[in-house]
């Protein structure tokens, strides 16, 4: 998978070796199953390792060619499927989503109460792409369950609560978006930074404006042009001895089996394939997405999307950065000093956000702790993968930070 030497590409190959040591100490700890990590620069894969198990239980070891649940690191493919459609004239991005879901008309903004009995106010303005893309739509995540919106998708099965790696009892993608529509918005569209379902009703969007199904959509526009093979909704059956094992941690300082790959739900097709959350991937495979993006839409001949697309994706939307909009429930990034874009965290000011980075840098993460991000400036990608519940139980993506940008050296 290595395609150069580091030092042909500004890397230091002596300073990359300290990766190696950093995901054998995480391993040995058992506190991680296994890690996955791979850098390019200037478009060639200086570093590429893998340590420790894809299945603790049965010593099955953890590989290039590994297939884990990569959850919301989704939510940039899918982004950038409804931007491939924008492309196409399709819509803009001011539009309100209004024009081809009507029913999500007069809708109105929860202000007190409870999830059976509250007081609510009309929205100033209907949603817009922008809204969805930028997670600033008013929309809310039932797996949060912190507000009384959170509790109204639970009770209308919009509900996120994973058993066995997937939403539990999900309904189809067009009666997931009719129902959300139907509720109250946890704040005005535009005025507020709420992770949400936003990505799923951009899936939505992208079956009507495609006019075919959001999974079809994905595999013949994005991961089949860009031949990210391991990428899809479900693992069939030629590929399971290759699915990894996902792990929570048991209290005791380890892990714990969560979803074992043998009787896993992404075995089989989803009846929601949830653009928020639903992929998984390979390590290869996601720094071909990646890849694509630092080349300004392009990988090997197959043009996704356009360079100035990519450069307004790339951008922050917001007012300033997440932590001005709102103080934010939860994010796979920091609040101080990341913007977010059309779907990409950005980085505004490293020192503000105090992780290494550079302003323009793009990246997101997924809840079993894996991460990307991607660095214009630098031309530089690094894909993190592993496999353990929530993304929030060990620092490891400030971590690789710090050693991956230690090792620049030009």
């Amino acid at each position: 998978m290595i395609t150069t030497r580091p030092e042909d590409v500004g890397l230091s190959s002596e300073r990359l070796s300290r990766v190696d040591a950093w995901m054998d100490r995480w391993v040995a700890s058992g506190k991680l199953p296994g890690l996955s990590v791979t850098v390019n620069r200037h478009g060639k894969t200086a570093y590429h390792r893998t340590t420790g198990h894809a299945h603790v239980e049965t010593g099955q070891k953890m590989a290039a060619d590994t297939i884990v649940r990569i959850y919301s690191m989704t939510k940039p493919l899918t982004s950038v499927a409804l931007m491939m459609l924008y492309e196409e004239g399709k819509f803009l991005l001011d539009d309100p989503i209004t024009r081809v879901l009507p029913s999500w008309r007069n809708q109105r903004v929860f202000v007190s109460g409870n999830p059976l009995k509250y007081d609510s106010v009309p929205a100033e303005r209907d949603i817009t792409y922008r809204d969805l893309l930028t997670h600033t739509s008013g929309l809310a995540f039932g797996f949060m369950i912190n507000h009384p919106v959170d509790q109204m998708y639970v009770n209308q099965g919009i509900d996120y609560i994973f058993v066995n790696g997937r939403p539990q009892n999900p309904p189809t993608l067009e009666e997931m978006t009719d129902r959300a529509g139907a509720l109250p918005l946890m704040a005005q569209p535009g005025k507020a930074w709420n992770y949400s379902i936003a990505t799923d009703i951009i899936g939505r969007l992208v079956e009507i404006h495609a006019g075919q199904k959001f999974e079809t959509f994905m595999a013949e526009r994005i991961t089949g042009p860009l031949a990210m093979h391991d990428t899809g909704f479900h693992v069939p059956e030629s590929s399971r001895s290759r699915f990894a094992a996902n792990y929570i941690p048991n209290g005791k300082g380890g892990m714990k089996l969560f979803d074992d790959p043998a009787t896993s739900q992404y075995l089989t097709p989803p009846p929601l394939p949830c653009g928020a959350g639903g992929l998984v991937s390979t390590a290869g495979d996601y720094m071909r997405f990646c890849q694509m993006m630092l080349n300004g839409g392009v990988l090997d001949g197959a043009r996704l999307l356009g360079r100035k697309t990519v450069e307004l994706m790339t951008m922050n939307h917001l007012g300033g950065d997440m932590g001005s909009m709102g103080k934010p429930r939860f994010s796979e990034a920091n609040y101080e000093g990341i913007g977010f874009g059309l779907g990409f965290s950005i980085m505004l000011d490293p020192a503000k956000a105090q992780i290494m980075g550079t302003p323009g840098e793009y990246a997101w993460g997924g809840a079993a702790s894996t991460a990307f991000w991607c660095d214009p400036k630098e031309d530089m990608a690094v894909v993190m993968l592993t496999q353990l519940l929530p993304s929030s139980t060990y620092p490891i993506r400030q971590e690789l930070r710090v050693l991956t940008y230690g090792a620049v050296v030009d």
